[in-house]
């Protein structure tokens, strides 16, 4: 049985695995604390996952119906994320590592959500038989990619964010809108009810023949706007049809690049993961485009979207079963841990 944690940013997350199963999955989120600063503070993420780590892995262990004893393997983000934040839950593992006479593995974060995907039902369950190549897209706050996964545990990157990640262009252009933090899910509900014809901005980096991504024209091209239009944002109507016009110029851009990737890569699927993978625009467009050129599509539960333990279990236990060795107890989180790198 995998115990398995999860602190690379602002969630501070305990799961427990058995057999490709998730037993439970425990996420204590920090969005009330850090909303008043419209972004996430490291100093206190790295106080609350200190405060929460110890009754959300209480609760975990519990809601699994399991005990301590049962935990055969820990696991826990290595990285990449926030340096202190990552040491909090990297450092409580090493600790039960040492403590239980079990074997450690420090997962990469992003390594994680490519995987996370082939987890589905209730309780969710990894199914590697469905498991084949695909052209993976990442996308949260933090980072936006594309991903070849030619096999389990092989992978390289295909192109990134040459600057802002999707996510990030979500809240700074919701920030800007006079929209509460974090802006994304609020860009989404209002833009439902939106106009995307309305008022149009650009797509960076479309119709480039590269795989990477560019958001931070796109801010800029939403604030000179709204200083060209002041007032604007307060009318509802406009508001709703502003909001639908910035999420279809990001959608159009991380779909349009996404399917193009899968066609040049000539794979039959297509996966998609991370925080802003929850957004019903980007999961209607991808189907759609999907649907038209013959490609599965598979998007991560809403639950295993964000930053979550049950992801980094399941990748752990895979890890274990084909034969990759345990992380050594005295290694170090690696913030700037880069996808493949060793």
């Amino acid at each position: 049985m995998v115990l398995a944690i999860e602190t690379s940013c602002d969630e501070t997350s305990v799961a427990v695995v058995r057999d490709g199963r998730v037993l439970s999955s425990v996420v204590a989120s920090q969005v009330r604390l850090h909303a008043e600063y419209g972004g996430v503070v490291p100093e206190l993420a790295t106080r609350e996952h200190l405060r929460q780590l110890i009754p959300v892995a209480r609760q975990a262990v519990s809601e699994a119906g399991a005990s301590m004893a049962e935990v055969s393997v820990v696991a826990a983000t290595r990285g990449p994320g926030l340096p202190a934040a990552l040491r909090a839950g990297f450092t409580a593992a090493q600790a039960l590592s040492f403590r239980l006479g079990i074997p450690l593995f420090g997962v990469h974060h992003h390594e994680a959500h490519l995987y996370s995907p082939w987890i589905a039902g209730h309780p969710p369950v990894a199914d590697w038989n469905a498991f084949r190549p695909n052209v993976s897209l990442i996308v949260s706050g933090g980072h936006t990619m594309l991903v070849s996964v030619e096999g389990e545990l092989r992978h390289r990157i295909l192109g990134g964010t040459l600057d802002d990640a999707a996510g990030e262009c979500f809240d700074k252009t919701a920030k800007l809108l006079g929209l509460p933090y974090p802006g994304g899910p609020w860009v989404d509900r209002l833009a439902s009810e939106g106009d995307p014809a309305v008022f149009s901005f650009p797509r960076p980096l479309l119709n480039e023949a590269n795989h990477d991504f560019s958001f931070s024209g796109l801010k800029t091209s939403v604030r000179y706007f709204l200083d060209r239009h002041p007032g604007l944002a307060d009318d509802p109507r406009a508001l709703r049809d502003l909001c639908a016009g910035i999420q279809s110029a990001i959608v159009d851009v991380l779909a349009s690049k996404t399917v193009r990737a899968a066609k040049q890569s000539r794979v039959t699927c297509v996966t998609a993961s991370g925080g802003v993978s929850c957004n019903s625009g980007l999961r209607r467009e991808l189907q759609a485009r999907c649907d038209r050129a013959g490609i599965a599509l598979r998007i991560a539960l809403p639950s295993l979207c964000t930053d979550n333990a049950a992801m980094v279990g399941i990748l752990a236990e895979r890890q274990q079963m084909l034969g990759v060795a345990p992380t050594p107890l005295d290694s170090e989180p690696m913030p700037g841990w880069e996808l493949g790198a060793a």
